[in-house]
């Protein structure tokens, strides 16, 4: 018997195959059930579920079960909610940023205390893994509002002519349903704004837990909203003329639209739009990070980030050898459930997003472009056969693609990696601008002056040096097209 145990343990260190380790689902359950797993809007203060409203469902994408119910808003119900954030800015403009900021930190602390909830409440609203949500989303949305807490304290000191907007529309995107609500909310508040917020169809739900985080933390009725709707009350709320800015974060073509739509209202306006940013890597980097780099880079929230690294530019050198490395890393990147903590991704969003990530390899694939994709599990595979959910996605990698391919200057927004070559710093930076995005590009070299003098060519509102996807409160982010 020893020896079969002896036997046993040799193969598991031999395969170094990981077992499930789930996370328990028990805390978010136990929330959607208090609430009996419907949501009406957040008005003034309250839940406000109208007569004869319909009601759209949250999907887990890695399992298709249904997780609750919300209604959706009409015309009716915008206008409530900016009447009321009209309503309360008086007051909230007019506290002292002292006591915007007891608010603000009350909201962060209340966050803090919801941590595993929030966490776990995310990972299956969204599909990303529970180790993202837990360990990058939500402490890093925490830390947007103990940031923005203390610009509110010193905003009287450190900007004395500032003076609050007025009332903010803001409309998040799903892939970041929390972090991109914080991004929004918390420099809103600090400086005395109120807000009107609609969260992303597929992503509700870690909205309306903030919702009772605001109530536990005292905020003032008014001072926040948010309420769920499809695309044209989406509309409805970027045009409001009770709006005095719109801040969006989406693909580019509906920014535009919402451009056009807001044109000479006088309401201001800010956008965050797509990206196909480049990773740049040169024959003096350290091959090993900029593989791990690359994988935080793409394979993040399965690729499904605004600025994710899908552009890898690798000098001619050392092209072959960085593939290589990559060829054999997405064979060890595990897809699955995103509550079991050994997952390094989970599922995408929903089905209609597989199908465009699939149509965009297929089209490399018909372009004679080369394909390395990791491993889905059997289990997987036989759960999309059979269409019981899941819309998972293998990492990619696609190689032999010109620069005038549609799959390397378009957003695919999932899992896939288009890698191309240069020679030159000047070839490097020429093929990283041509690009229709301006968001991020990251530069990778142990030649610190190498790095600086090309990173300062990049066309791009951030850039990273031998690092990708690093966020912090402190740090600005944005776009420069």
């Amino acid at each position: 018997a020893s020896e079969g145990m002896s036997s046993e343990v040799a193969k598991a260190f031999a395969s170094m195959s990981y077992g499930p380790a789930p996370e328990s689902s028990g805390p978010a359950v136990q929330w959607l059930e208090a609430h009996g797993r419907k949501f009406g809007m957040f008005i003034n203060g309250a839940w406000v579920s109208p007569p004869g409203r319909q009601m759209a469902a949250s999907i887990n994408p890695c399992t298709g079960d249904e997780l609750a119910q919300s209604v959706q808003a009409e015309a009716k119900d915008v206008d409530d909610a900016v009447n009321a954030a009209k309503s309360a800015l008086p007051v909230w403009s007019g506290l002292s940023g002292h006591e915007r900021a007891k608010f603000i930190y009350a909201i962060a602390r209340t966050m803090q205390k919801h941590h595993r909830a929030l966490a776990v409440l995310e990972a299956m609203d969204n599909g990303k893994t529970i180790r993202e949500t837990r360990d990058l989303d939500i402490p890093l949305a925490i830390r947007h509002f103990y940031h923005h807490a203390g610009w509110a304290q010193v905003v009287e000191s450190e900007m004395p002519d500032a003076k609050p907007v007025g009332v903010v529309g803001a409309i998040i995107p799903w892939n970041f349903p929390l972090l991109m609500l914080a991004w929004k909310v918390a420099p809103a508040l600090a400086m005395g704004n109120t807000i009107v917020l609609k969260p992303a169809p597929s992503t509700r739900l870690s909205a309306w837990m903030f919702c009772q985080i605001c109530s536990e933390a005292g905020l003032p009725a008014g001072v926040v909203n948010i309420l769920s709707g499809d695309n044209e009350m989406a509309t409805y709320l970027a045009g409001h003329p009770g709006l005095d800015k719109v801040a969006f974060t989406g693909s580019t073509a509906v920014g535009k639209r919402i451009r056009q739509q807001i044109a000479g209202s006088g309401a201001k306006l800010s956008l965050e739009l797509g990206g196909k940013s480049a990773m740049v890597v040169f024959g003096t980097a350290d091959l090993d990070a900029a593989v791990e780099g690359c994988v935080d880079a793409i394979w993040l929230n399965q690729g499904q980030v605004c600025c994710a690294g899908s552009r890898l530019l690798v000098q001619e050198s050392i092209a072959e050898e960085v593939l290589e490395k990559l060829r054999r890393r997405i064979k060890n990147i595990r897809v699955g459930d995103s509550l079991d903590k050994v997952m390094d991704m989970g599922a995408v969003i929903d089905e209609n997003q597989l199908q465009r990530i699939e149509t965009y390899v297929e089209q490399a694939r018909a372009e004679g472009a080369t394909v390395h994709q990791g491993v889905l599990s059997e289990t997987l595979k036989q759960k999309k056969s059979d269409q019981k959910g899941g819309t998972f996605f293998p990492p990619t990698i696609i190689a032999g693609l010109g620069t005038a391919s549609k799959v390397y200057q378009e957003e695919i927004f999932g899992p896939v990696l288009v890698v191309i070559t240069f020679r030159s710093p000047e070839e490097a930076v020429a093929l990283a601008n041509n690009t229709q995005y301006g968001l991020s590009a990251s530069v990778w070299s142990e030649s610190v002056g190498e790095a600086l003098d090309v990173g300062k060519q990049m066309r791009a509102g951030v850039v990273w040096i031998n690092c990708h996807n690093l966020f912090d409160a402190a740090a600005g982010f944005g776009g420069v097209r």
